[in-house]
């Protein structure tokens, strides 16, 4: 070999820095930076062999298919790393200074990071929320796209994407309407005129709810009577969907439907009603009384 090549090697084995001991050589960051693009590589390889796999099965969602794939990805990110260590001379034991800094810098700054990226893992391996699913959150639906190490990404009805830290979907209090059975109940609430044919009101919204090729026949709609309002006789119409995305859509088609077949058939949802009753006291009233009669005086002829 040359005095060129020795020289490069020379370069390349130059000790950079020393981390409890182990001398760190350029040619040693290289070594590891390809073990983790390889480590990547690999690791999508397969992802996409272990979705080929298990889209087959029926019996498996494709939240749960997702949770595999994003937990082979972490196994094999925290192999190439341990790996690179390796090939860098890094022992474990080597490493308790740096974890040491990074215990440090989690006491002071990280627990946000840390918990979200612990949450994730949750997310994952228990699966309450998968991708495809549709959630409430914040008073916000809207349908979960990927679960990442540290956030939850969600697209709203209106397209509208929002990133939240996976801790929200662990801490806080989260409706998943997929999960399980997807079927749902949907309320519609009403109210008629005083007076009206309470039968006639019932069979008018049953007929209504079956005419909706989205509301399911078994469980069948029904009607309660809720109460004597100030203004209305109220009523609720129960109906059942299969497809708890389409919940505001439903509700609206059927408040449509209702206010045209209540045209229809005579039935009147009335406006609030309020009777006032003013009692006035014996100083107002006789003032009132004396504006009156002067009232009357002045339009007499002179």
């Amino acid at each position: 070999m040359n005095m060129d090549g020795n020289k490069i090697i020379d370069w390349v084995n130059m000790p950079l820095l020393h981390i409890g001991g182990t001398a760190i050589t350029l040619g040693g960051i290289g070594t590891a930076i390809l073990i983790i693009i390889l480590s990547l590589l690999f690791s999508k390889f397969i992802q996409r062999l272990v979705y080929r796999q298990l889209s087959k099965k029926e019996q498996l969602s494709k939240s749960v298919i997702y949770a595999f794939n994003r937990i082979i990805n972490y196994v094999f990110i925290i192999l190439g790393v341990i790996i690179a260590s390796e090939s860098m001379g890094l022992k474990l034991s080597s490493l308790t200074l740096i974890f040491g800094f990074l215990g440090v810098g989690i006491g002071f700054g990280l627990q946000n990071l840390t918990s979200n990226f612990i949450s994730g893992i949750i997310l994952l391996v228990e699966r309450p929320i998968g991708v495809g699913d549709y959630v409430t959150v914040d008073e916000r639906t809207a349908e979960v796209v990927s679960i990442n190490l540290r956030s939850t990404t969600v697209r709203t009805f209106d397209n509208v994407t929002i990133i939240l830290p996976n801790t929200k979907f662990i801490e806080g209090e989260i409706i998943n309407w997929t999960v399980g059975d997807p079927k749902i109940r949907i309320h519609c609430p009403v109210g008629v005129a005083y007076g009206s044919d309470e039968k006639k009101v019932r069979e008018v919204l049953i007929a209504i709810a079956r005419q909706n090729p989205k509301v399911l026949e078994q469980p069948g709609p029904d009607v309660r009577f809720l109460e004597f309002g100030d203004s209305s006789l109220n009523f609720d119409l129960l109906v059942w969907t299969a497809n708890p995305e389409n919940q505001k859509t439903l509700r609206s088609e059927m408040n449509f439907a209702i206010a045209a077949a209540f045209r229809e058939h005579g039935l009147a949802i009335p406006f609030p009603q309020l009777d006032m009753h003013l009692q006035l006291t014996p100083a107002v009233e006789k003032l009132l009384v004396h504006r009156v009669e002067e009232g009357k005086a002045s339009k007499k002829p002179q």
